[in-house]
């Protein structure tokens, strides 16, 4: 599922601070890493084992917010013909964590039970030490570095024509980030690839559409003070990181493509949602008074928010339960059943974010060996079936705790305001008691414990805040009115 996360404009408020301490205490979020591990990081960062094919000569550039340095992904996109046909070639390099780490050894250990990288708004707990993940293994720029090099051909229309990966030799160009980037596409300036990654983005994008995908763009919540006081707003993804993440998603479903064909590998499923999911969600859109017409298809309504728009952007927030139950199947000789992410509408590996994802490491040597059409190595497909359960655990542990850090938040959002009556809309009822349910407020983006005689669902409603514990991150309200 993917996840919302907060951000502080400045430092983060004194009041928080206990709170997310408490948070990783309770959530068992790992601290520094054993001395063991740092060690052997320190070691394998001198010691990488590098591949023969050189592709440096590729003007690979990276992607990302100002202030990462855990750099996956390089991307190099060009305009490409074959025949009286007109298409495209992207160039997708891909941190090649396995150079440093092997299996079984003290890095590796630790990445396993850590599973992926964490993030709240005071630190980031990462999958790997940073002398790998910020250091040697990470696509700095003007830095030779080994990478898992995807090469996926497209039609003129976006569509997949051919995919090779293989281990290369790259050197990334420049460290971009994305406001610097959509400034530059949007007057004009920037290079030839980076136009092509807006039009290859765009005809992505479409493909999604006509396919009834989805694929959020999930506005991330700022923290800002203003007059003393402080307040929660949403920022709003630029165009580009959509069209970034296009190839992303790209490459993801080039790579369940070699796994579907070669009959091994570790996809991430989603089954198809219920009916109930449609309700809450189509009570959670009238709370935002927004209009969703029965007819319209989730990919649709999605496809039509406007994530600048603060009402768009907490719809778009609470559409991520779409991705509830998302999970990953692994395979060796016989195809899933149900192979499909559901929300995508296609099937779909996780292979782009090895530095902070374990089980993209598993991903990438499966396609790296089904791409030469050699056997996948013996500790990949020995090991492969305890990845599930690795990352379920993560992806519990990640979405808990970030659930958590937005719920410490709203109610420091509203800490000062109980007693006071606001407007909602009732999203969800408790189908063994109907006084108990969530309630979404109409002009903040909050959701609430309410309790209430009969509660209304569906319906318009004032509710009185009767408390907001940042300590114990809870929001919770009485009916007063039902409208």
């Amino acid at each position: 599922m993917p996840l919302q996360r907060v951000r502080f404009a400045e430092d983060v408020p004194e009041v928080f601070r206990a709170s997310l301490q408490d948070i990783r205490r309770e959530q068992e979020v790992p601290a520094e890493f054993p001395a063991e591990v740092t060690a052997a990081a320190v070691q394998a960062a001198q010691n990488a084992r590098l591949p023969e094919l050189d592709r440096t000569d590729i003007e690979f550039v990276t992607i990302d917010p100002p202030d990462s340095m855990d750099l996956d992904q390089a991307l190099h996109i060009e305009r490409s013909s074959s025949g009286n046909s007109e298409g495209f070639t992207v160039y997708y390099a891909i941190a090649d964590v396995a150079a440093y780490v092997q299996y079984g050894d003290p890095i590796d250990t630790e990445a396993r039970r850590r599973g992926e990288t964490l993030y709240a708004p005071d630190k980031r707990t990462p999958l790997h030490p940073p002398e790998l993940s910020e250091g040697a293994a990470s696509l700095l720029p003007d830095q030779v570095r080994p990478a898992l090099l995807w090469t996926v051909t497209l039609d003129a229309t976006g569509e997949i024509t051919g995919v090779t990966c293989q281990r290369a030799l790259v050197k990334s160009r420049a460290k971009l980030n994305y406001a610097g980037v959509q400034k530059d596409l949007d007057a004009g300036t920037a290079s030839a690839s980076l136009q092509l990654l807006r039009e290859v983005g765009q005809l992505r994008e479409q493909r999604e559409l006509d396919r009834g995908g989805v694929n959020l763009p999930i506005p991330d919540q700022e923290v800002v003070t203003s007059d003393g006081g402080w307040g929660l707003e949403f920022r709003a993804p630029l165009p580009v990181e959509g069209w970034n993440a296009q190839i992303s998603l790209l490459t993801g479903m080039a790579a369940a493509q070699l796994m579907m064909k070669g009959k091994i590998g570790i996809l991430r499923t989603l089954p198809e949602s219920h009916d109930d999911l449609r309700r809450k969600l189509g009570n959670t859109a009238k709370a935002l008074r927004i209009d969703w017409p029965a007819d319209l298809s989730y990919a649709e309504f999605i496809h039509g928010l406007d994530p600048k728009v603060p009402a768009h952007a907490a719809m778009l927030a609470a559409c991520t339960v779409l991705f509830r139950g998302a999970g990953y199947t692994a395979f060796n000789g016989t195809v899933p059943d149900k192979p499909q992410h559901a929300a995508m509408k296609a099937e779909y590996a996780h292979v782009t974010a090895p530095l902070r994802r374990l089980v993209d490491r598993w991903a990438g040597e499966i396609c790296i060996a089904l791409s030469a059409g050699v056997e996948v190595p013996a500790w990949v497909r020995e090991s492969m079936d305890e990845i599930p359960k690795i990352m379920d655990e993560a992806d519990r542990r990640a979405h808990a705790y970030e659930r958590s850090i937005v719920s410490m938040v709203e109610a420091g959002l509203v800490a000062d305001q109980v007693g006071d009556v606001f407007d909602g809309v009732i999203t969800d009822v408790d189908q063994k008691e109907n006084n108990r349910g969530i309630v979404a407020l109409t002009k903040l983006a909050i959701e609430g414990r309410v309790t209430g005689t009969a509660l209304p669902l569906g319906r318009q409603v004032r509710v009185k805040l009767v408390e907001a514990d940042i300590a114990k991150r809870t929001v919770a309200f009485e009916l007063v009115h039902a409208g």
